[in-house]
């Protein structure tokens, strides 16, 4: 009972202890450098824990680093709102529209009916058009719009097949026609014995023939069978990994892309290479690799390796395939003729899209080339938020007090993530504390004999550790840790921030194995058909492939795209000694 009442205060113990064991650093040390320490293990902590919400710790650099020293109230205010939060806000409009007036819902299902019910199809059309959401909205709305569907389709399965096999039973016993009634008239005759048996290999477990063991096998819970139980596994997976998956696709996709994109503004504003384009050029192959070879992995370890059934056409759909199809038509048919409304976040959509290409594709003059005078004054943020105002102006309908606008400041309050923002503005704090105090270069002083290895095995080494952190931290937490440690890391060895700090960023969406990883993995689970130990079977697999498929992506074309294999002139040109001392390097801010 005591150790009960004491676990109840777990997070308080935490929060009050972690200081206090820490204090050592700033009392008897008394550097820049352990006192920027003290901050960033306080929020490590925390982080990693939970002890208070992700939100709220991110506000402890604006207490700490003034109490220190090490920057003013005024300077931490101003690094906390960035271009990445003009950007967030346009993007959060775009979303508003698209789940206000059910284009999410519309795409959704197009994509799944026109990719087939088939099981293995529908796990593959399920991810697509998770991932294809998930490019644009939050990973978490991705999978709350789309679940529903997936989880309205394997009711309708179980359902399916129980009735077609009633259906079956009912046909071989003659119960479906009790009187033997016939039509018309008949004339008794002679009537011949005939011996009508079934193989044992042909019967089904109630002794009935057409099913496999696999659909015969009994399962608990609410599956007729063991086969209606995998297929419920796999296909809440696909959904869980596909939005991330798809999330690291593009710079809005996620925040880690977003917290990412604007480190390289802030501290290498030389870097032209990372925009939209490039970083959807560069992930988009990744996407398409991990996805196929993860929907592979999970076809074979929840429906088999009979994958011929997927070229199936629709003349050999099973009773409960077909059954399926024609309640997705229906789900389908029930949303009507495309409205106005959806047609015009669809083609605004698009053109955030294309102007975003467009701005500074890099092998041809962007349309910023036609401002020459203010070259690198737009930004993304600019196109998101000049096309997110046009949510607020133009008419969705009429009402009784005049009309309304596509959205409303009410249905933007809903969707936007304010927390993220206060997240990713404590990121950005704490990596200009880091750089200011000279903890950054500290720490990749110590961490110069990596340079001895490959520059490979050190991404290998980086991506693997991120991947492991990012399970039991959120992302974006785990990302603004590394961040400020990766790029003095590859400046001292001489080495291409990209080449490391793309791996890492990436690598933190791949949280495949808990529930509690993130929020897509966690919806998920809250339906009830999986188990922690099936997604840590699945994520295994998936982050096995996803780490591989990163390090191909950077070793081939990503050395071409962002020229990886040379050290840039925007990255500052020096060499940290090997020495433990802390050096002084004069960083850009």
């Amino acid at each position: 009972m005591k150790f009960q009442g004491i676990w109840i205060y777990r997070r308080l113990i935490l929060v009050i202890l972690t200081p206090l064991l820490l204090l050592p650093l700033p009392l008897y040390i008394n550097t820049k450098v352990a006192e920027c320490a003290f901050t960033l293990l306080v929020m490590a902590v925390y982080w990693l824990t939970e002890a208070l919400p992700v939100s709220v710790t991110a506000l402890i650099p604006a207490i700490l680093f003034p109490l220190f020293g090490i920057m003013k109230s005024s300077q931490v205010a101003a690094v906390f709102f960035k271009d990445f939060h003009l950007l967030l806000t346009g993007v959060i409009c775009l979303a508003t529209a698209i789940e206000k007036w059910g284009l999410h819902r519309r795409i959704a299902l197009g994509l799944i009916t026109v990719v087939g019910v088939n099981p293995g199809r529908l796990m593959l059309g399920s991810m697509v058009g998770c991932a294809f959401l998930s490019m644009w909205l939050s990973n978490t709305s991705a999978v709350a719009m789309v679940m529903p569907i997936v989880e309205a389709v394997i009711k309708q399965i179980i359902s399916a097949e129980g009735e077609a096999r009633e259906q079956r039973k009912r046909a071989l016993t003659g119960t479906s026609n009790m009187g033997l009634q016939l039509d018309g008239y008949f004339e008794p005759g002679p009537v011949e014995k005939v011996d009508i048996t079934f193989e044992k290999s042909d019967l089904d477990c109630e002794g009935f023939p057409g099913d496999s063991e696999d659909q015969c096998t009994p399962s608990q819970g609410p599956y007729r069978t063991k086969q209606d139980h995998m297929l419920c596994k796999g296909l809440s997976l696909c959904i869980a990994y596909s939005a991330s998956l798809g999330g690291m696709t593009t710079l809005p996709g996620t925040s880690p892309n977003l917290i990412f994109a604007e480190y390289m503004h802030a501290f290498y504003p030389g870097c032209k290479s990372v925009n939209f384009g490039n970083w959807f050029i560069f992930c988009l192959p990744v996407s398409i690799i991990v996805l196929l070879l993860s929907w592979v992995w999970l076809h074979w370890l929840y429906l088999g390796s009979n994958f011929r059934s997927v070229l199936y056409s629709e003349s050999r759909y099973t009773e409960r395939e077909a059954a399926v199809a024609k309640v997705l038509r229906e789900e389908y048919n029930s949303l009507g003729p495309i409205r106005r409304q959806e047609i015009i976040s669809m083609v605004i959509f698009f053109i955030m899209v294309v102007l975003w290409f467009t701005r500074e594709p890099g092998f041809m003059p962007g349309w910023a080339a036609l401002f020459p005078d203010y070259a690198g004054y737009a930004t993304d943020a600019t196109v998101a938020l000049l096309l997110g105002l046009l949510f607020f102006i133009i008419p969705a309908q009429t009402t009784s007090d005049g009309y309304e606008t596509l959205i409303t400041w009410k249905d933007f309050q809903s969707c936007m993530p304010w927390e993220i923002c206060l997240l990713v503005g404590g990121g950005f704090a704490l990596a200009e504390g880091t750089q200011k105090s000279g903890l950054s270069p500290w720490v990749a002083n110590l961490m110069v004999p990596l340079g001895e290895l490959p520059p490979i095995a050190t991404i290998i080494i980086v991506c693997v550790i991120v991947t492991c952190i990012t399970e039991v931290a959120s992302n974006s937490a785990t990302i603004t840790i590394f961040l400020p440690i990766l790029g003095p890391l590859a400046e001292s060895i001489n080495v291409n921030p990209l080449y490391m700090l793309i791996p890492a960023t990436l690598s933190v969406s791949f949280s495949f194995l808990l529930p509690s990883a993130n929020p897509p993995n966690a919806i998920v689970f809250s339906y009830g058909h999986l188990s922690t130990w099936d997604m840590m079977k699945a994520g295994l697999g998936v982050n096995a492939i996803s780490v591989l498929a990163v390090l191909l992506a950077t070793t081939t074309w990503g050395m071409a795209l962002f020229s990886l294999d040379t050290y840039p002139d925007w990255a500052p040109n020096h060499t940290i000694s090997s020495s433990t001392a802390i050096p002084v390097f004069s960083y850009p801010h």
